[in-house]
Parts: C-alpha cells; structure tokens; sequence
C-alpha cells in the first residue's frame, strides 16, 4: 500500500520503519527535516518538506504527533492530498473530542479517519510489539488494520470515532496507579532495609506481578530515569483523561493524586526523566 507516516519521534520512526520492512511504500515528514532524512537513509522511501508532500497519493496515513493541536493542524493538510477513500490512522494520544472532529472532517471529503493510540512505549515501537486501541468506521479499520500489525503485537477496534482514545485514558490511569504502587514498594523494601532484588523475586510472580513492577522496579531501585516515557508526556496524557472524567463523571481520585505527584517530579527537574521516577520523590521526602 501507498503509505506516509508523520511524526517520527521515539515512536513515530521504528513504527515508519515497520511499514517499510513490510514492503510498503513510505513517504515520511517531520517537523525537524534532518530526521526524516536519517529515516531515508535508514529505510529507504522519501522525505517530504511538507505533510502534503509526504502524503500525496497515500492509500494511509498515519500519524505519532505531540497532542491536539497537532492533528488539528495536520490532518486537513493530508487530507487534501490523499488518494480517494484514503485512511488516516491517528496514533497520537489526544482528546476524544479532536478524534470526534477530525472523523467528521475527514468523511465530508470520502476519507475515513481513525484514532488509533498506542501502548508499550518506545521499546515496543522498535521490535513492533505495540498493543493499538482503535476507533472508528469498522470498514476502514478492516483496511488499516493489516498494515498497522506490521508494528503491534495486538490491535483492537473499541467502537466508533474516539472509543480508541478513551481506552487509552483507562490504560493510562491504570498505569499511573500501578506505577506509584511499585514506586511505593521500592521505597518501603529500602526502608526496611531489605534486598530490593530478592524483594522483586519473592513477589513478582503472585497477584502483585505486573508489566510495571517487572520491568521498572530494578531501574527504579537503582535511581535510573533517563529512558523511557517522560513525565511531561504522562502529565499530558493523564491531563486528558482527568478533563474526560470531569465530563462524564468518573471518579478518578487517584489518578488525580498521581498527576499532583508527578508535577513535583517536574519541579524537581524530572520532566523528561521515566515515569517509573515517583520514587525519586519518594527518596527525595526522607
């Protein structure tokens, strides 16, 4: 299939990768051109100096951007550009609302559009084992969707336009209190002045196990942050799904109290340390 993808960030550049591996024809754009040269000369397809220029004749677009305003801003100008009947596959973690809207604008001109975030962060964009939540008109996800696998391990469609964001909203609240229970945890088991490794070993394959506390209690136990999903990124996201529940009502409490807590990891310097960094404030307290 024609194919463009813009954005290639931590994320967006292996899942572009992917595409071109699975034999797809791949232009790309960045608003920071020398990356999408550096992405031709590592996958081969080409660069264009504007999304219309990467998009022109794209059977699918796909999209990894910054937040709201971004696919605002891109979207109409890929979907001048696209081939007839043509997708655009959003896997920016946005409003439901944007995801709403841009649905609506792409069927008045023939071309579907579907939210499409992701999860499993930069390690499962580059060994193209991300898990995608989707939303949107049924027949453009049977479409997309055998393209989108080239990059995820599971994809999923939710239901229509935005029921793939706000999966991503539950996904995203479900993490945040797990990672501070871990965090929580690690701090506790230093405390106590117990082996954080045996600690992990004793307890991470009964009811407390999770993808958190396997892969981020060593880091976490040894103070390392530089990798990872930055804290601004989750305050975005988390910032997305607390406006979501202030709407429809949900009680989010402590994924409220999560937020807060990682607004002083900011204030400590932390906006682009790990998630898994709660516990630096937790070290920080004494």
């Amino acid at each position: 299939m024609k194919t463009a993808f813009a954005g290639l960030g931590v994320m967006g550049f292996p899942m572009a990768g992917h595409l071109a591996r699975a034999g797809h024809e791949v232009g790309v754009f960045n608003r920071s051109p020398d990356k999408a040269r550096r992405w031709v000369e590592a996958h081969g397809g080409r660069a264009g100096a504007t999304v219309g220029e990467a998009c022109d004749g794209a059977e699918l677009v796909a999209l990894c951007v910054g937040d709201d305003g971004d696919v605002r801003q891109v979207v109409p100008q890929a979907l001048a550009v696209m081939a007839p009947g043509g997708i655009i596959v959003d896997h920016t973690t946005t409003s439901a609302k944007v995801a709403r809207e841009m649905a609506a604008l792409a069927a008045e001109s023939g071309r579907a559009f579907l939210d499409a975030p992701v999860s499993g962060g930069q390690a499962g964009a580059e060994n193209g084992q991300l898990t995608i939540m989707v939303g949107g008109d049924p027949a453009a996800y049977d479409r997309a969707e055998p393209v989108i696998s080239a990059y995820a391990k599971a994809v999923r469609r939710m239901g229509g336009a935005g029921t793939g964001q706000l999966t991503k909203m539950c996904n995203q609240i479900a993490i945040a209190g797990l990672v501070q229970g871990v965090a929580e945890a690690v701090h506790f088991a230093k405390r106590a002045e117990l082996d954080t490794d045996a600690v992990l070993a004793a307890i991470s394959k009964g009811a407390a196990q999770s993808w958190q506390m396997e892969n981020r209690w060593p880091t976490m136990a040894e103070g390392r942050f530089d990798f990872g999903f930055a804290v601004d990124w989750m305050r975005k996201d988390l910032g997305i799904a607390l406006d979501e529940a202030r709407s429809n009502g949900a009680r989010i409490a402590v994924t409220a109290l999560v937020d807060q807590f990682y607004a002083e990891v900011q204030a400590m310097g932390g906006n682009r340390w790990d998630t898994s960094s709660l516990v630096a404030r937790l070290e920080r307290e004494g």
